[in-house]
């Protein structure tokens, strides 16, 4: 069975499941999940946990032995076990295995990597999944993180409104675990009560986490104050212009591609599996194939080929400016196409 981890505390309220397998890459909120079903099995006496953290490839006998060991005195216990790795075959059979044959006196609790979802469609994931409850983990983007937030200044007596929900959300965008620290500063500067949007702005720092590649799909995306947030913590963070047209380069070339083959009567969804896309990368170029046009993106190449004369000192001008400047033509087709295809 498949729940959300908003849905996790309702259903530890009602039972305790003999297996929990959590996957995904968000730590917070993994955390936070595993804290939740622990703490219900203390409840319950569970009076011990072993705890297998397998960095590399796990050894799957001392997993089976471990799993198949009686207790003393038939004391209920946690076997923790967490993989960095996606299970192989043996893997698999073993997980399998210990969900078939459940020991009374032990709650599995199963740590996954994140899994795209093919991979959780697969036959032996399904069987899986119905024998115990998996919480998948999702980044929190938006307003699902605006909302987020919002839950958790409550938790700690705080209040803001929405431009401070969105200031918020900027400040610590992508990292959850600064997000709850932050939250923890405002709490001891200010206690309990409604916050302004200056003391947010006082006491947060700005602990946006943006990598090249995460600017270049969100050029992709096209949401132009966004982008000139990221634009500016990446300057701020001192990265090399030649770093950043690489990134866009490698996005644009590959969106060239797709849209030629588009255009020429392929699948989008052959030429993503052609490509090896994965899940979130083929979710943003399948929206910029589809609003942006091949002259755009043909221009958009040229345009970075200039910024990549300029960051060597062979023609005028500013790169990160031109960054910008292509931030908003971008964003400006994306807005046109989507809107033409709306009275379409």
């Amino acid at each position: 069975m498949k729940i959300r981890i908003d849905q996790l505390a309702g259903a530890l309220r009602n039972s305790l499941a003999p297996a929990y397998i959590v996957s995904g890459d968000e730590p917070l909120q993994i955390i936070e999940a595993q804290d939740m079903i622990r703490e219900k099995a203390r409840t319950l006496d569970y009076g011990s946990r072993e705890l297998l953290d397998f960095e590399h490839q796990p050894d799957w006998s001392k997993v089976l032995m471990l799993a198949n060991e009686r207790s003393l005195f038939s004391q209920k216990r946690i076997l923790d076990i967490r993989l960095n790795q996606k299970p192989d075959r043996n893997g698999q059979s073993t997980l399998l295995e210990l969900v078939e044959s459940p020991r009374e006196e032990t709650l599995l609790l199963i740590q996954l990597p994140k899994l795209s979802s093919k991979e959780i469609k697969t036959a032996w994931f399904q069987k899986l999944e119905q024998k115990v409850v998996h919480i998948q983990i999702w980044p929190l983007e938006g307003d699902r993180l605006i909302r987020w937030l919002d839950q958790r200044l409550n938790s700690r007596g705080l209040l803001a409104d929405q431009s401070g929900l969105r200031l918020l959300r900027t400040r610590v965008e992508g990292n959850l675990l600064a997000a709850s620290q932050e939250i923890e500063k405002l709490k001891i500067l200010y206690g309990s009560g409604q916050l302004s949007d200056r003391m947010i702005l006082d006491a947060v720092a700005d602990n946006s986490r943006y990598s090249v590649f995460d600017f270049a799909e969100e050029l992709l995306a096209g949401h132009p104050a966004r982008l000139q947030h990221m634009l500016k913590a990446l300057r701020q963070a001192g990265i090399a212009p030649p770093i950043v047209i690489w990134a866009i380069t490698r996005e644009l070339r590959m969106l060239h591609r797709l849209k030629t083959g588009i255009n020429q009567g392929e699948n989008f969804e052959r030429l993503a599996n052609m490509h090896r896309l994965w899940d979130r990368h083929k979710q943003v170029l399948s929206i910029a194939v589809q609003r942006l046009s091949l002259p755009k993106i043909r221009q958009a190449l040229l345009e970075t080929a200039k910024m990549d004369r300029m960051s060597k000192g062979l023609g005028t001008g500013d790169p990160w400016h031109q960054f910008s400047v292509l931030c908003n033509t971008l964003s400006r087709e994306i807005q046109t196409n989507s809107s033409e295809k709306t009275r379409t």
